[in-house]
């Protein structure tokens, strides 16, 4: 694919997703289990593009390293899982990796951390014990190159490894890996390193046998005689990732060790699942990545230290269409493989204005309610001026079919069109004025001043209906290591 029309496409994603404010992130995943994966240098454009300042790989692609030269932004690099062991037995091989995968590019690429393996400890258990001596020895190759205070090195661990997160005040970690954990937590202590965590609500929700309510996992409100109360301490947890943050934090305190800042490494929602995963949906996705982007850029932490970020990581930037397992594994991109965004993500601060700032749109209200928006939809359509055959079944804005998203269409269409007027953005409380322009793919608001009006026109995004669901019983897993074929299904 060219990397003229990836740009022209990716402009037309958030702007801006992963804005860095006042210290806190919000970062991406870029996976490689990808049908016909672009060039590295186009995923860097992409990245660019939308002001990405923090990426994760799942190992040290040195086609990705050279783009990333000269960017600025933060990489965090992988040994993978088939390289742990190695590193661990030998430090000789630790400082070979170090050298052909870290001096060799910095400073130009600003490489920042290394993830030693993918869920170590639930995946591959057997390299427990080598582990935390991977680690030391891929240290000490920095201090040897005078790069240990710039390079952090860490490993990602599921939550898996704390078998009751809730309530948060009592979590520990699963007595099985105490010694390895301890000796982790002392090396992330000395070395003024952080804990990596892969946290997924999606699994805490759906596996959780309706214990709590999505709206919880979805970070939307919920009403006081339902609000999640850690009994021990008070503490009101107002999202699932907070929660499941929070639980992290008191099984560290739990082995006698002061507070080692966590960051969320994986994190997520699929947006697309088979017949017995109804909870994949694009409507869900998008309300969780975008709630998840407020969450964590308010800067501030979970209850118990409101004062550390919940720094995250989003998986992924791209679908990874060719891992095996449910229909949901192949979906958790914010992008479609050809470079198409899979919904629309908006932030509706200023920091986030896209394209020209003096343009506004008119689009429906997040907590708008939908008996309100199917009326305010009806009564656009209904105008002779307001053109809704963009949302009709079969044309680029039908999906995601949700009255918000067809609302915000018809809201946007008659207030551009009827503004000088007299008309107003307003619909009964249930519309607002914002900069950021809601276009996605080749949905196209009224008002948007297109980048490229040659761009090839994306394929729709396809349907439940139009792929074959998972085996029943069959459970969703997560697991990031191209080299192993094991995998890790993760849980809340």
């Amino acid at each position: 694919m060219m990397l003229g029309k990836w740009l022209a496409i990716e402009l037309l994603l958030l702007v801006g997703m992963f804005y860095n404010v006042l210290g806190a992130f919000v970062g991406v995943n870029i996976g490689t289990d990808v049908s016909n994966l672009p060039e590295a240098s186009s995923l860097v454009a992409i990245l660019k593009a939308n002001q990405i300042t923090h990426v994760r790989l799942y190992d040290a692609d040195a086609h990705m390293l050279n783009a990333l030269s000269n960017t600025g932004i933060e990489v965090v690099v992988g040994v993978t899982n088939n390289e742990v062991l190695g590193i661990g037995q030998s430090p000789s091989t630790a400082a070979t990796w170090i050298n052909k995968n870290v001096v060799a590019y910095v400073p130009s690429t600003n490489i920042t951390a290394i993830a030693v393996g993918s869920e170590v400890l639930t995946t591959i258990p057997h390299a427990a014990p080598v582990l935390v001596p991977a680690m030391n020895n891929l240290h000490k190759a920095l201090v040897a190159s005078n790069l240990n205070f710039q390079i952090k090195v860490s490993s990602p661990q599921s939550l898996d490894i704390i078998p009751r997160p809730f309530p948060p005040s009592t979590a520990t970690f699963n007595s099985t890996w105490n010694s390895t954990i301890y000796q982790m937590l002392q090396f992330l202590k000395n070395t003024n390193s952080y804990f990596m965590l892969n946290a997924y609500p999606y699994y805490g929700y759906t596996n959780g046998d309706g214990i709590f309510p999505i709206d919880y996992a979805l970070f939307r409100p919920l009403p006081s005689v339902k609000q999640i109360v850690d009994p021990n301490t008070l503490f009101h947890y107002e999202s699932m990732l907070d929660a499941m943050v929070d639980a992290a934090y008191y099984s560290v305190e739990a082995l006698n060790f002061t507070v080692i800042p966590i960051v969320v490494t994986e994190t997520g929602w699929p947006w697309l699942g088979g017949a017995n995963e109804p909870d994949a949906t694009v409507e869900n996705a998008k309300t969780f990545n975008g709630n998840l982007i407020r969450r964590v850029l308010n800067n501030s932490g979970p209850p118990s230290q409101p004062d550390i970020p919940i720094n995250s990581y989003i998986y992924e930037l791209l679908n990874e269409d060719k891992r095996p397992g449910p229909v949901s594994e192949r979906n958790w991109g914010v992008l479609l493989n050809n470079g198409t965004p899979v919904y629309p993500l908006t932030w509706s601060t200023s920091l986030q204005a896209t394209g020209n700032s003096s343009t506004v749109f008119c689009v429906a209200k997040e907590d708008a309610d939908s008996d309100d928006l199917e009326k305010g939809l009806n009564w656009a359509c209904g105008q002779i001026q307001v053109n809704c055959t963009p949302i009709q079944e079969g044309q680029p804005c039908y999906s995601p079919n949700t009255y918000q998203n067809h609302a915000s269409y018809a809201f946007n269409d008659y207030y551009q069109k009827m503004h000088s007027s007299g008309g107003t953005c307003d619909f009964s409380g249930t519309a607002t004025i914002t900069n950021v322009d809601p276009s996605y793919g080749s949905c196209i608001f009224t008002g948007r001043v297109p980048i490229q009006a040659s761009m090839e026109e994306p394929p729709l995004l396809p349907q439940p209906s139009d792929l074959r669901a998972s085996p029943a019983g069959v459970r969703p897993c997560k697991f990031r290591d191209p080299g192993s074929s094991s995998r890790q299904c993760s849980s809340y």
